[in-house]
Parts: C-alpha cells; sequence; structure tokens
C-alpha cells in the first residue's frame, strides 16, 4: 500500500482513442494526470485544476468531461477520446480542420478542450444555432480569441460534417 494515502493501487480497463489500455493507479489520479503521465498523451492540457477553464475537456463515453474533475478509477471500462484520437488516418477531423480554417485558436493552450467540447457539442447536436454554441462554450476560458473565431469554428465543422461546406464550395 501507499504510505501517502494509505489506499492500495487500483487495476482499471479504459479505452482512449479506440485502443484499450491497462494501468495500475491511486485511487486520488486524476483522468486529465492519467492520459498525460501514465499514457503520455500531452495533448490533455491542465490549466486550472478546478474544473473551471475547460482546458482539460475530453470525452468520456462521447460526452464532454473536464478530465481535472474525473477521478482515472471513474473511467474504468470508459470510453475516452482526446484531442490526439480526433484525427484519423493523418486526416484532420471536420472539428480540427474548421479550427485551422476558421482560426479558433491563437497560442493553442486551449484548444486542444475547445476542439473535444466542439466535437462534444456537434455529437449531441449536428447544427447548432449560434447562441447554441456560445451557450455551450460557456465553460470554456480562453484569453486569446474572444470567442468569435471559436464560434465560427464550431459552426463551419457542422457544415463540414453535413457536407454543406463541399456544396458551397462547388457552387
Amino acid at each position: 500500500m501507499d504510505q501517502a494515502t494509505d489506499v492500495a493501487p487500483i487495476p482499471i480497463a479504459v479505452t482512449v482513442n479506440g485502443q484499450l489500455r491497462r494501468a495500475t493507479v491511486e485511487p486520488r489520479l486524476l483522468l486529465a494526470h492519467f492520459l498525460r503521465d501514465t499514457l503520455g498523451l500531452t495533448g490533455t492540457h491542465i490549466g486550472c485544476n478546478t474544473a473551471q477553464c475547460g482546458v482539460c475537456t475530453v470525452l468520456l463515453d462521447g460526452r464532454p468531461v473536464k478530465s481535472c474533475n474525473v477521478l482515472a478509477v471513474q473511467a474504468d471500462g470508459a470510453s475516452v477520446v482526446t484531442v490526439e484520437g480526433l484525427a484519423r488516418d493523418g486526416e484532420l477531423n471536420p472539428v480540427q480542420e474548421a479550427f485551422w480554417a476558421k482560426h479558433g485558436l491563437q497560442c493553442g493552450f486551449c484548444t486542444p478542450g475547445a476542439q473535444m467540447l466542439a466535437a462534444g457539442i456537434l455529437a449531441e447536436d449536428p447544427h447548432p444555432t449560434e447562441a447554441a454554441v456560445r451557450e455551450a462554450l460557456d465553460g470554456l476560458y480562453c484569453r486569446c480569441t474572444g470567442y468569435e473565431n471559436i464560434v465560427r469554428a464550431v459552426r463551419y465543422a457542422a457544415e463540414l460534417m453535413s457536407g454543406a461546406a463541399e456544396a458551397k464550395e462547388g457552387a
């Protein structure tokens, strides 16, 4: 047993970005630290450690969660998608493409969390209104962009995912 906590480590199995990952972790280990420190997936950034800023957002069973507010043991048996899991076969995901095309990033620190939040928004509502996007982004703090381009990026990602963007370009 760990003398600092007097609690035995717990074995967990989590599917991360489509791959089953097994580890034995301390019960107090946060999901954000499990992803970064144990699995080496450093795209999940750590900002406030108090679930306020949203930069650590990942998808847990398809829903956006702030990974600094979830214990790794709570993800046992679940599926987690990080920003590293969005791209497939070297191709950007529509959300990533839209953030690039619409300048939805500046310094890039909040970008992974913003992209994961956007992916969650679009999974729940493939055609969100601007007001719905703004409301969903309420838990994300970004000091650089003023949110306008992030909102544009989420709306453009919806177009890309529905094929509407390609139709406009072809017209």
